[in-house]
């Protein structure tokens, strides 16, 4: 996930980690060990569908995100940026 602001907290943070917790703890409930053709609805899941189902997820609670990014491996990724 990318965040963006023009402006810090009085800390320095855009997002506070633990505010962004609820991310991992999203996917732990929702993804890990699951098929994600359930999970999506469809069998269009690809990296590209994986970003920017999670781009709204994350963009409907923190409206500082700007883009995310799904990798597959360490050298192959997508990432969506409306």
């Amino acid at each position: 996930m990318v965040l963006q602001s023009a402006a810090l907290d009085s800390v320095g943070f855009i997002r506070d980690y633990q505010e962004l917790s609820a991310l991992k703890e999203f996917l732990d409930a929702t993804v890990d060990h699951k098929h994600l053709n359930n999970v999506l609805g469809h069998d269009r899941t690809t990296s590209e569908t994986l970003s920017k189902w999670l781009y709204d997820w994350c963009k409907a609670r923190w409206p500082e995100v700007v883009a995310v990014r799904v990798c597959e491996s360490p050298r192959t990724w997508a990432e969506y940026r409306p």
